[in-house]
């Protein structure tokens, strides 16, 4: 489909309170299927929103487990003005060890908050609009930080799960097209796996899996970083001399000396540099925050436009407003279809001091 449904108002129920709508993942992946361009529109008007003031996006809350560092849960609460005009909260897994089990690593469910009385009026999946939200961010960077240029033919893929894939997805459904794709996961599972969804989604274009991780950046003009690293692994300058556009999709991948020889970008500065990722680690080692070029809304803007032959690092952060919009054009998809399934009686104290007993 090609345009969006108009933004539809909370369920009604008596007494003024919203119902209550639970959003299952097969009904999220129907109303995004198909839709990349869009959503990407949906996503672009979001990062306007938050350039002019008009979203709420506190920092991100982590839980962390000391039985379990390398997971743990984040709380994304945020809130959008306009057209979109809703509040609500992101809370997403990322437990690693889930795929050595055969599960996925991620998992989320999204909460939208009525803006006139704060009732949460839905329950979504999320991590497909997580997915979605991620990709399409770094689909429109993509996109805007070429403009004017000759698009990148050769991309690689540096960690290839689920994000990857969709990803590759959003790329795909707006406009690129790639001479070579390349990939790399210290998992060969993994890069079998993505090699073959590649060959089914498009058997013409060559495809190398490569055996170590700087044979696949010297090879690509646009590299895509989405693996779960916790620290920095990637510290040869050397790597990106022939200047490739970076999604640095998963934040914590490349040391700091190649953060500090490129042009930064980000979605927003605070966010991104803070739970020590690439550009946190940068700031502490030189004190300061000047690497940083400017924002997407800025290059979207046209504050900012970066220069030719030298590397461009997108770093976004993931900000809970993309989970909000995306999530309330699944909503409103949905609801203008008649297929939104709520829960009847799912406030049940609406009586501030109860009914009590009949008087006579």
């Amino acid at each position: 489909m090609s345009t969006a449904a108009a933004p539809a108002p909370a369920p009604a129920a008596t007494g003024g309170i919203p119902g209550f709508a639970v959003v299952p993942g097969a009904q999220v992946a129907a109303a995004l299927h198909g839709r990349e361009r869009e959503i990407v529109d949906v996503v672009a008007q979001a990062y306007r929103m938050h350039g002019e003031g008009r979203t709420s996006n506190p920092p991100s809350y982590f839980l962390r487990f000391p039985d379990k560092p390398n997971s743990r849960i984040i709380a994304l609460p945020a809130s959008v003005g306009g057209d979109v005009g809703v509040d609500g909260i992101k809370w997403v897994s990322s437990f690693p060890d889930n795929v050595a089990e055969g599960r996925p690593r991620a998992s989320a469910v999204l909460i939208l908050n009525d803006h006139a009385t704060g009732y949460p009026f839905a329950c979504l999946e999320a991590s497909i609009i997580n997915a979605v939200r991620t990709s399409a961010s770094a689909a429109l960077a993509a996109d805007r930080l070429t403009a004017g240029r000759t698009r990148p033919r050769r991309v690689g893929f540096f960690g290839v799960g689920l994000i990857a894939r969709y990803l590759h997805t959003y790329l795909s459904g707006t406009g690129w097209e790639f001479d070579e794709v390349g990939v790399f996961d210290l998992n060969p599972e993994s890069a079998a796996g993505f090699r073959g969804y590649l060959d089914r989604h498009d058997p013409t274009t060559a495809v190398t899996v490569h055996e170590d991780a700087g044979s696949l950046i010297r090879s690509s003009d646009l590299v895509v970083f989405a693996t779960v690293a916790g620290e920095p692994h990637v510290h040869d300058p050397a790597w990106f001399d022939h200047h490739p556009l970076v999604l640095h999709v998963s934040l914590r991948d490349l040391a700091p000396e190649i953060v500090l020889d490129a042009t930064n970008v980000v979605d927003d500065v605070d966010h991104c540099l803070r739970a020590n990722t690439s550009l946190h680690l940068a700031e502490q080692q030189v004190g300061h925050r000047d690497f940083v070029d400017g924002t997407l809304d800025d290059v979207m803007a046209g504050r900012l436009t970066p220069p030719e032959g030298r590397t461009v690092v997108f770093s976004p952060f993931g900000l809970g407003i993309l989970d909000l919009a995306v999530g309330k054009a699944v909503y409103d998809e949905i609801a203008h279809a008649g297929n939104l399934q709520e829960i009847d009686g799912f406030f049940h104290e609406m009586q501030r001091y109860g009914t009590g007993p009949e008087r006579r």
